[in-house]
């Protein structure tokens, strides 16, 4: 995996992104390579797309047609180039409470509120605080994704019609046993042996592609005993409709819908920036969050008012696209639409197709998507950062991705909350220009979470009648710790001693100076700006 990750979170959010990805050049031959990768994604949509419909409780088709409509728009519009969106199943599995509660037209409002939701994030630029995500929640990130994408293999590996799909892989179903079961296994490594080999000896057509058409042509030619595209479910169908939610439009339907939607909006964000950054990691390019939010709403609006489930981006696919050779827009557009032929004209033909070869596939995304080099660096760095990777794919495994990175980036920011807290520190000395005069050096930053301990650091009843606190060294970073720069002074001038501050900035000596309490010198003062408009909206340092 990437050891560049930390760098991409760095990266300052650009101007979107409306051209061809900058790291490829539209010539015949990245034509014809983006083509033959959206083949190569579109076949492996179907049976993903199925399975999350059977997840969320619709129809297959509702699964795939938004598989097909989310993935064309936000081919077209999406702030990056190369990723592949679609039903997903951390989406469905939010999904099914409703449809099994309310229904499938509630489904599709919620959809287009989902949608709306998420168009408004992209106008606010909230996208950009995916650089807030750090290095070790995304290591966790994609170690738990690969175990993810691994157990929902699994179900292929079950007698067609008995398996009970869950969002993370199979249970309770009847497993493939004797020369059924083995001739699976054979025909997934050979899948696998193809997509390592083949790139050694010509890349002409994508590895992936080429491990599905070898071994669906030996199945289909021997007509072997195995499961098939076609056992899952019927793929037929006609185009999408337009076709307005038929639900009340009441404040109770809202009221329905609105806690669903914003739990999918968040989740399909996180996600689908999350897969922003690994693809852009992976291709050479950067920005485009915004675009990419207001891209997937779009895409969920659509979505909705023509009979889809919704959707976000789709690692596991974007990772085939990106090792396929897939670098434009053109390949999301044509995985888009070779998934909306295979609905209308060749679904008997993909029907035959066999899961092992799909199965195949994914394992070698599995391979290529988890961090091994984690696996190493466990024992040399922090703890905490080593606690975290495990927390984030634990986390991934058992709930989903979006809870999994909102409990690491929390758990990351408490951690380093506390270690900065732990490292405000005060030297004592005497004043060499004021005779007499204590001065404290203090060392560290003042914030939230340091203010008690910077309170403590004062020994009031025994300093001399002048006292000089000298931030140097220090960076006053927030509203409490002015307040606890003012609680000092009140505890000096109550013990009738005079307090001088250096090296403040000047915001803070307008605000503290209004306290009444201080005596500041300021000929030596930085120029850095701290709440001054918290400060003095609130009142809280602004007297009393």
């Amino acid at each position: 995996m990437p050891k560049a990750l930390l760098a991409s979170f760095a990266n300052r959010i650009s101007a979107p992104d409306l051209s061809i990805s900058p790291m490829a050049k539209l010539t015949p031959g990245q034509i014809r390579t983006d083509v033959l990768s959206g083949l190569t994604v579109a076949l492996a949509l179907v049976p993903e797309a199925v399975a999350f419909a059977f997840v969320a409780g619709v129809h297959p088709l509702v699964g795939l047609y938004a598989a097909f409509m989310v993935g064309l728009v936000t081919a077209v519009l999406g702030g990056r180039p190369g990723m592949i969106s679609g039903a997903t199943g951390a989406l469905a599995v939010v999904m099914v409470a409703l449809v099994a509660e309310h229904g499938v037209e509630y489904l599709f409002a919620t959809v287009v509120l989902m949608g709306i939701l998420q168009v408004i994030a992209g106008a606010m630029h909230w996208g950009r605080f995916i650089r807030l995500v750090p290095h070790p929640v995304m290591l966790g990130f994609v170690n738990g994704l690969a175990i993810v994408i691994f157990l929902a293999q699994l179900t292929q590996f079950q007698v067609p019609g008995t398996a009970e799909v869950s969002g993370h892989g199979a249970s309770g179903g009847q497993w493939l046993s004797g020369m059924q079961l083995y001739t699976m296994l054979a025909l997934v490594g050979l899948t696998m042996a193809i997509i390592w080999l083949l790139p050694r000896v010509t890349t002409i057509i994508p590895a992936p592609l080429a491990g599905i058409a070898v071994t669906a042509g030996l199945v289909i030619a021997f007509n072997l005993d195995v499961p098939r595209v076609g056992d899952m479910a019927s793929i037929e169908g006609g185009l999408p409709a337009f076709h307005i939610p038929a639900v009340p439009l009441t404040w109770e339907t809202f009221e329905i819908i609105l806690p669903y939607a914003v739990i999918l909006a968040a989740i399909g964000l996180i996600e689908s920036l999350l897969t922003l950054n690994l693809v852009g990691e992976m291709t050479g390019q950067r920005g485009g969050a915004s675009q990419e939010c207001m891209a997937q709403g779009a895409s969920n609006i659509v979505t909705g008012f023509f009979g889809g489930m919704g959707g976000c981006a789709m690692i596991g696919q974007s990772m085939i696209n990106v090792k396929s050779g897939g670098r434009t827009r053109i390949a999301g557009v044509v995985a888009a639409l070779f998934l909306l032929s295979f609905i209308l004209f060749a679904s008997p033909l993909i029907e035959l197709i066999p899961l092992a070869a799909l199965v195949g596939v994914m394992f070698m995304v599995v391979i290529g998507t988890f961090a091994w080099n984690s696996l190493k660096i466990m024992r040399k760095v922090p703890r905490i950062d080593a606690f975290v990777i495990v927390l984030v794919t634990v986390v991934t495994v058992m709930e989903d991705l979006a809870v999994a990175v909102v409990v690491g980036v929390i758990v990351s920011a408490l951690a380093y909350a506390w270690q900065n807290a732990t490292r405000i520190t005060a030297t004592k000395r005497e004043s060499r220009t004021e005779e007499g005069a204590q001065v404290y050096e203090i060392h560290g930053p003042l914030f939230f979470g340091s203010a008690e301990g910077f309170t403590e650091l004062f020994d009031i009843p025994s300093d001399p009648e002048v006292v000089i606190i000298d931030f140097a060294d220090s960076r006053v970073a927030d509203q409490s710790a002015l307040q606890a720069i003012e609680a000092v002074a009140a505890k000096y001038q109550a013990a009738g001693k005079t307090i001088q501050l250096r090296h403040l900035s000047r915001d803070c000596h307008q605000l503290l100076t209004k306290a009444g309490h201080l005596m500041v010198d300021s000929d030596d003062d930085p120029d850095y700006q701290v709440a001054v408009d918290y400060g003095v909206r609130t009142g809280i340092l602004g007297g009393h």
